[in-house]
């Protein structure tokens, strides 16, 4: 077995306190989100919350899913997962704008 493969069977050991700091990071990203849902930002209110569902889902697939940690054939398979779920979200924005 070569060195990399070796290392990336070790277990990832994460302090306790960047799981609270992403917990707070998600928590205010919670609070930003509702916020968005009251301001009065006609066509952006829907893209900014979703930019900031899209900050979340980072930070728990990076984070507490330890996505962050796997080796590369896990990274292309996450980018083929984000672009398949990008180009069914801009047609489905395209056919509805279209309506």
């Amino acid at each position: 077995m070569s060195h990399t493969q070796d290392h990336a069977d070790e277990p990832h050991l994460i302090p306790y306190g960047t799981y609270i700091g992403i917990w707070l990071a998600l928590c205010m990203l919670t609070l930003v989100t509702v916020g968005v849902s009251y301001a009065d930002m006609r066509h952006m209110t829907i893209i900014v919350a979703l930019l900031i569902a899209c900050a979340k889902s980072t930070l728990v697939v990076l984070w507490f899913m330890h996505v962050k940690f796997e080796n590369r054939a896990i990274w292309w398979f996450l980018i083929a997962t984000i672009l398949t779920y990008v180009t069914f979200v801009i047609l489905t924005f395209a056919d509805y704008s279209f309506r």
